[in-house]
């Protein structure tokens, strides 16, 4: 059976409307095909993140990783993350706008099935979080290893980021699957039991995944962290996560 795909930098409007960039991957073919957001870790929005594009598309999905330190100009990762962390990160409400738009973005594609999920690691799964709390239009969400979502101290609460996710929690509008490593320092073991707790609960669909002998940043083949059979397994579960949740056209 033939396969192929498509993947490209593509502009589209974010955030009150700014133009911002975008990495797209999608299946060859007629469709319909369900989308997928990822949502870039804090150290940019790198080859790897580019690489986790591929991959969901080469299942099946029509897939979009927004750049949201696209405005803080051109450069390395590196140096663009850099810049963020400098300005104080990127404020919520306009990660969780950029997020709406690439949502929008995906279904109004003449391929799209009409679902679209959104998947972050590290930062961006706080993001995660945040955004299947804030908008009304997220059909699954993954949260890999979001540090954040807790806040313990409240001296860590910005104007940038005025709320902990995990307040949120009970405008959470669907299901959420959560991947995370024993071994990480954020979060810890003892703040994934309390996001535990808090879904449990508002009644919520969830499904939590915790790993041994993994930290933060496990799936990261391009890092020291990376741990191939937790991975492999942890990816399984994703895939049949938005296999049971996206697969169908919306309105099923």
């Amino acid at each position: 059976m033939y396969e192929g795909m498509i993947a490209e930098t593509i502009s589209l409007p974010g955030h009150n409307g700014d133009h911002i960039l975008a990495y797209s991957a999608r299946p060859l073919g007629n469709g319909p095909a369900p989308g997928v957001v990822v949502i870039h870790h804090m150290p940019g929005w790198d080859e790897w993140t580019r690489e986790v594009a591929r991959k969901l598309a080469a299942r099946g999905y029509a897939v979009l990783a927004p750049h949201l330190y696209s405005r803080l100009g051109p450069g390395s990762p590196d140096d663009v993350a850099a810049r963020a962390r400098a300005s104080g990160g990127v404020a919520d409400d306009q990660v969780v706008g950029d997020i709406g738009a690439s949502i929008r973005y995906l279904r109004t594609q003449p391929s799209s099935n009409g679902r679209v999920g959104i998947i972050g690691f590290c930062s961006g799964g706080r993001h995660a979080y945040l955004a299947a709390c804030r908008l009304p239009d997220v059909d699954a969400a993954v949260d890999c290893w979001g540090g954040g979502v807790i806040v313990d101290d409240p001296s860590q609460l910005t104007e940038r980021g005025p709320v902990a996710p995990i307040d949120l929690t009970a405008q959470l509008g669907c299901p959420l699957l959560g991947i995370f490593g024993n071994e990480d320092g954020n979060p810890t073991p003892d703040q994934v039991d309390r996001t535990e707790e808090a879904l449990r609960h508002h009644g919520k669909a969830y499904e939590f995944h915790r790993y041994d002998g993994a930290g933060h940043g496990f799936f990261a083949v391009d890092r020291p962290a990376y741990r191939p059979h937790q991975a492999t397994d942890a990816w399984g579960k994703v895939s049949r996560f938005y296999d049971q949740h996206l697969r169908s056209p919306a309105g099923d």
